[in-house]
Order: structure tokens, then C-alpha cells, then sequence
């Protein structure tokens, strides 16, 4: 069954990891485009902020932890009962916890898997329940050019992004069939608080709102699978994909700077 784009018309729109960066600023642009837009964060606070920025009755604030597939799905029944159905989910909601694999932090790789990977799949399996009787409705995934291949610092948010990419792939076969279209967003190096103690170069850092625009526009767009930003960057790191593991790891350890840290201390020794 071919899958189409949905627009306002159709429904609401559901954005998770909507307290700040890309969610609040996809939630704005959003509800600028002609979109209701539910919004869902942890922080009660942060989403009320983010409705005084918007016109009046766009942004429905819809609390929530992703961790908690109850409450997920809570907020699905309850965004189909009273506001004519989800017709948008953009699955944002993420954390970036760097792992020093030298010292490793069992919590980071925990956290990092409730959240980005078993987080994104508790919203996703009520929404598809929810789009799947009308035969309609769209779903972005949103992974990271982290989940390409292993970067320093990245064993947890890499791995979980990897999952995501393989999820999206594997469910779209099936989602197609449904009529639901299923995208996956791999964005590179955003300006947001989660990048902003990464200890490496960010080759074409981009703005929020430049990444936004890239990520509407592909929402938007008629065809495609993956929503990437930006090009320049993330055909790199495609490429980057068929080297050899002989010539990958030396060229990233040159381009981070990996390859100028010496030997881990020895903290027995000290």
C-alpha cells in the first residue's frame, strides 16, 4: 500500500523530547506550518514555556517520561480520543551521555538505552496501534550520524542510534503495508546543550533552527526515507561506512584527535 505525507487536515502532531533544542524548535515551526502540535517532556515547566511562545491552543502540553510505557501510552489514547488522532509523531526524545572506554559507566550505557532506544519504541508501538484502523498516518524516527559507525565517547548514544536506524529499516517493510509512512532523521552536529561538552572537533556544526528547516522540509517532502542534515557532512560519514576497519580506525582517531592521547593512566599505579 503506498504511503503518503500528512498534513494538518489530517490530525494533531506528536513531538517527544520537545523541552528544548530540536523537539521545541520542530514544535514551533510546526505549529507555524498549521499544525496542533502535543508536546512531551519530562519538564512540566519547559513545556508551558514552550506554549507562551506559540499561538494560542497550538501547543498542547502532554508531560511525560519516555521510560514509562504507561504513560506513553496514556497520551496516545488520550491525544486520539479528544484531539481527532495523531496524524505526526516525531520521536525526538533522546540523551547524550559520553562513555570514556577506559573507565567505562555501566549507568551511562543503562540510561542511554531506556530513553533513546526502549523510550522511542514505547511511544512508537501505541502509535502504530493507534494509526494502523485508519490506515494512515506518519512516523520520524530520530537517530544520528552517530549510529553510522563507532565514534570516541559514543560506545552508549552510538549504540542506541545504531538500534534505531536498524528499527526503522526493519519496521518500515511492514508499515508500508499499513499505509503509514516511517522516516528516520540522522541529523549531524546540532548546536543544543547536548553537544556542547563534546571533546572533538564538530566538523559543519548547525544552528537549531537551520536543522529544523532541514527537518520540516523533509517531513514535507513527498518521497524519502531518511531525513539527513547536513549533506555535506553526513555523505562524509556515509562514506566513511565502506572503509575497512584497517583504514577506519586510524582516519577518525586523526580526525578527533584520539590519536594524540597517549596511554589511559593507570589508576592501580597511582
Amino acid at each position: 500500500m503506498a504511503t503518503t505525507t500528512v498534513g494538518p487536515q489530517d490530525g494533531i502532531a506528536w513531538v517527544t523530547g520537545a523541552s528544548s533544542g530540536i523537539g521545541a524548535g520542530l514544535a514551533l515551526e510546526l505549529q507555524r506550518h498549521g499544525w496542533t502540535v502535543a508536546v512531551t517532556a519530562r519538564s512540566a515547566e519547559a513545556l508551558e514555556r514552550l506554549r507562551q511562545r506559540a499561538v494560542p491552543g497550538a501547543i498542547l502540553p502532554m508531560p511525560g517520561d519516555v521510560t514509562d510505557a504507561g504513560r506513553m501510552a496514556e497520551i496516545v489514547a488520550e491525544l486520539e480520543e479528544r484531539h481527532g488522532g495523531i496524524a505526526l509523531a516525531v520521536l525526538n526524545a533522546g540523551v547524550y551521555l559520553p562513555v570514556d572506554g577506559t573507565d567505562p559507566d555501566l549507568a551511562a550505557f543503562h540510561t542511554s538505552f531506556d530513553v533513546n532506544l526502549k523510550g522511542t519504541v514505547n511511544a512508537l508501538v501505541p502509535l502504530v496501534a493507534a494509526m494502523k484502523p485508519r490506515r494512515r498516518g506518519q512516523i520520524a524516527i530520530v537517530a544520528s550520524v552517530a549510529g553510522y559507525r563507532g565514534l570516541p565517547t559514543s560506545a552508549a548514544y552510538g549504540a542506541t542510534k545504531a538500534g534505531l536506524i536498524n528499527l526503522a529499516e526493519a519496521m518500515k517493510f511492514d508499515l508500508d503495508r499499513l499505509g503509514i509512512r516511517l522516516q528516520l532523521v540522522s541529523p549531524g552536529f546540532v548546536d543544543t546543550p547536548a553537544t556542547k561538552d563534546n571533546p572533538f572537533p564538530m566538523p559543519h556544526l548547525m544552528s537549531v533552527d537551520a536543522a529544523v528547516a532541514e527537518l520540516v522540509k523533509g517531513l514535507e517532502a513527498p518521497t524519502g526515507f531518511e531525513i539527513t542534515f547536513p549533506k555535506r557532512f553526513t555523505r562524509q560519514l556515509k562514506a566513511l561506512r565502506l572503509l575497512p576497519y584497517r583504514l577506519y580506525f586510524p582516519l577518525v582517531a586523526r580526525a578527533t584527535g584520539w590519536s594524540r592521547k597517549g596511554e589511559p593512566k593507570d589508576d592501580a599505579k597511582e
